[in-house]
């Protein structure tokens, strides 16, 4: 195909990168709805469940800096070209995959290829394309990386309506092979030729630490939460971040400089961020099993029934920036938290038999409250620095996401797995069966009666616990980003009409991608 005009070009440029895009994003919560099926095909725990999903959020968040970093320097195709092959090469593998380690192993190595694809799609439309092209390229990948985990969550739930979990693996490897040819053929290489060097021993503390700490969590279940081996492995991710910060602040080209932590609304926006989506992606972990194994439903019965979600989440976060405007971001922002605690406490109260309504109710008021914390959680991110430093900014916001939702699945899905385990009745079951039951719900919902009404009463009080867990990390966030941003009033930094819209551009697009 030839391209006549650059504005052609960069069009199509922007087709692909957005592809790739697409790609790794919908793989984020894609897999969340085929957790039943793959359970019961793979004879996978609840902890094992829980590290298939978990995986790819810690690859991803634990080398989205260094892929950017790479990319930057070596060259953005290059990474693209690279994160491509290696997430489409590793989807292809999964789909004959036949136990959970083998797929908690490959969602692993698709977020390594995630992490070298995400950075390098918006950098290389930001470094290619000329000033009155790049917003609107932007908007455009704004837009994706918000659609595409809304569709990715679809897709999956029709694929499974006739065929098996592993044709969810079998989109990656299309949607990889699309954009990996159109990269081929149309995207140019780019880098930064002032780039640093890539702080190696910066990355690697930084794996090792969230490794630790989430390998910990996970496995806390399993091991008990006071066990020498859980405790240990805590103390030493506490040990590694303190390293991290100790080495990064004596590195002349860090890889993330503690010191840009000193503006009091970078730190609220950060953790207002962080613990959005540790509550989200937690509860996405939940309440796609509630549905499908307690309710019943279909995988895209379920997938639909969460969607007043995005239905309240994009509206309100249009109007949030306004709303900041007027009230002070931090009042905006806290009470959008405690509107995403209040949400999550009515679903925590969700049993067997409850009306849709009630799960209805606390989807719209979780979607109010995140459309309203994202907006100004993302500005106070990018307003605290200056432009030149709009990159980091935006690495930031981006870091917090991935490490908030790694950090959630794990803490929130092994408070379900141990409250589960230690509350489902196996009086009258073999060792074999009572083991098979402690170990994996999705199992036990499907065995003879009465073992699914056990599995159920004990799965719903773990839910229970869970978001509560979440509720009350979203209140106590709630109450930092008050404490933060207490000064900010509305009188402080004049916003103008194109800080809003851009404002609002990002914010819609986070927050949709959390779907």
């Amino acid at each position: 195909m030839k391209i006549g005009t650059d504005s052609q070009r960069h069009g199509v440029i922007a087709a692909v990168v957005c592809l790739a895009l697409a790609a790794v994003v919908a793989a984020m919560a894609s897999l969340n709805v085929a957790l039943p099926d793959i359970a019961r095909e793979t004879h996978a725990s609840q902890t094992q469940l829980l590290w298939v999903i978990d995986a790819y959020s810690l690859a991803f968040a634990a080398l989205l800096l260094p892929g950017g970093a790479i990319g930057d320097r070596y060259g953005r195709r290059g990474a693209l070209i690279a994160g491509l092959v290696i997430f489409g090469g590793g989807s292809a593998v999964a789909m004959a995959a036949s136990s959970a380690s083998e797929l908690i192993a490959l969602r692993a190595v698709l977020g390594l290829g995630a992490a070298l694809v995400m950075p390098a799609t918006l950098s290389t439309i930001t470094s290619t394309f000329p000033p009155a092209e790049r917003t609107r390229a932007v908007s455009m990948w704004a837009g994706v990386a918000g659609g595409a985990a809304v569709l990715g969550l679809l897709a999956s739930g029709a694929l499974l309506t006739g065929f098996s979990w592993r044709s969810i693996f079998g989109l990656n490897v299309l949607l990889s092979v699309l954009a990996l040819a159109g990269t081929l053929r149309y995207v140019p290489e780019s880098a930064d030729p002032d780039a640093p060097r890539l702080d190696v021993g910066g990355a690697l503390i930084a794996v090792l630490a969230l490794v630790a700490l989430v390998f910990s969590v996970v496995e806390a279940p399993t091991y008990g939460w006071l066990a020498g081996r859980t405790v240990g492995g805590l103390a030493l991710a506490v040990v590694l971040i303190g390293t991290f910060v100790t080495w990064e602040m004596r590195q002349d080209h860090p890889l993330l400089d503690p010191r840009v932590f000193r503006p009091r609304s970078l730190t609220a926006g950060s953790m207002s961020i962080l613990i959005q989506f540790f509550a989200f992606y937690g509860y996405t972990f939940i309440i796609l099993q509630y549905l499908q194994l307690v309710r019943g439903a279909t995988p895209l019965l379920a997938a639909l029934e969460v969607l007043p979600l995005a239905v309240a989440m994009m509206p309100t976060s249009r109007m949030a920036p306004r709303l900041a405007v007027r009230f002070g971001s931090g009042r905006v922002c806290a009470a959008g938290l405690l509107l995403i605690a209040a949400g999550l406490g009515i679903v925590a109260q969700l049993g067997t038999n409850s009306s849709y309504f009630l799960l209805a109710a606390g989807l719209l008021v979780l979607g109010v409250g995140m459309g309203a914390a994202i907006t100004p959680a993302t500005t106070a991110i990018t307003e605290a620095l200056p432009s030149a430093q709009q990159g980091v900014g935006s690495a930031l916001n981006d870091l917090s996401r991935e490490v908030g939702g790694a950090l959630g699945i794990a803490v929130i899905g092994s408070i379900l797995t141990s409250t589960y385990s230690s509350h489902v009745d196996m009086s009258g079951l073999t060792a074999r069966v009572a083991a098979t039951v402690k170990g994996s719900f999705a199992v036990a919902a499907h065995l003879a009666a009465p073992i699914p009404e056990r599995a159920h009463a004990a799965f719903l009080t773990g839910m229970n616990h869970a978001l509560l867990a979440a509720v009350s990390a979203a209140v106590l966030a709630a109450v930092g980003v008050v404490g933060l941003l207490a000064r900010r009033s509305t009188g402080d930094e004049p916003v103008d009409e194109v800080q809003l819209v851009a404002s609002r551009s990002t914010a819609t697009s986070r927050a949709t991608a959390a779907v």
